[in-house]
């Protein structure tokens, strides 16, 4: 199995709904939480300084050779982990250009998070949250899947230690990267 399987999407992904889960992150101050990073080093979500982060959280970026969960593909926002991802990739460059930091995220393993990094050539670090410690901090919106509590695909906006903006709920995945650099050329830092 190759990240082909993953990507296009099928046609017909349930859509999420704004069930209202994400409502009071935006304004909210960043908690002094730290998570490990494929860098090799915790980050401190808190303390990453000036300026702006783009923090997307997902729920799980399949493995190739693993199959998908059970009825992955009948949960609204679960499927498109990995073309997110590619996304985010393919538009670093603009990113960079806006000088907008990104980390990629999830409540997979710190491992599982080297092992897709590695294989999707991301330029940009991911951290995990397996312990649930942020998704906790945060009371960020959650399922659960064969036992598993996963996040809910949503994208924070940090700037200088506060939630400055918050997509949720996203669809299509694959897309959302570009509706991230266009939400921030309109919205320029101040400062």
């Amino acid at each position: 199995m190759t990240d082909q399987t993953y990507f296009p999407l099928p046609d017909n992904l349930p859509v999420p709904e704004d069930d209202g889960a994400a409502r009071h992150l935006t304004g909210m101050g960043v908690p002094p939480v730290s998570l490990p990073s494929t860098a090799g080093r915790d980050v401190n979500l808190a303390a990453l300084g000036s300026g702006r982060v783009v923090l997307y959280l997902y729920p799980m970026t399949g493995t190739p050779g693993v199959p998908l969960l059970s009825g992955w593909d009948d949960i609204p926002g679960a499927r498109g982990c990995t073309p997110e991802s590619y996304g985010f990739r393919n538009l670093y460059p603009e990113f960079q250009a806006l000088e907008v930091g990104v980390l990629g995220g999830s409540t997979q393993t710190l491992e599982e998070q080297k092992e897709a990094k590695r294989r999707l050539a991301l330029p940009f670090d991911l951290v995990a949250d397996d312990n649930l410690s942020l998704a906790r901090a945060l009371a960020l919106p959650t399922f659960e899947v064969e036992g598993r509590v996963m996040l809910k695909r949503l994208t924070l906006v940090l700037k200088d230690g506060r939630i400055e903006h918050v997509f949720y709920p996203i669809f299509p995945p694959d897309k959302h990267a570009g509706e991230v650099i266009d939400w921030l050329r309109t919205h320029p830092a101040a400062g």
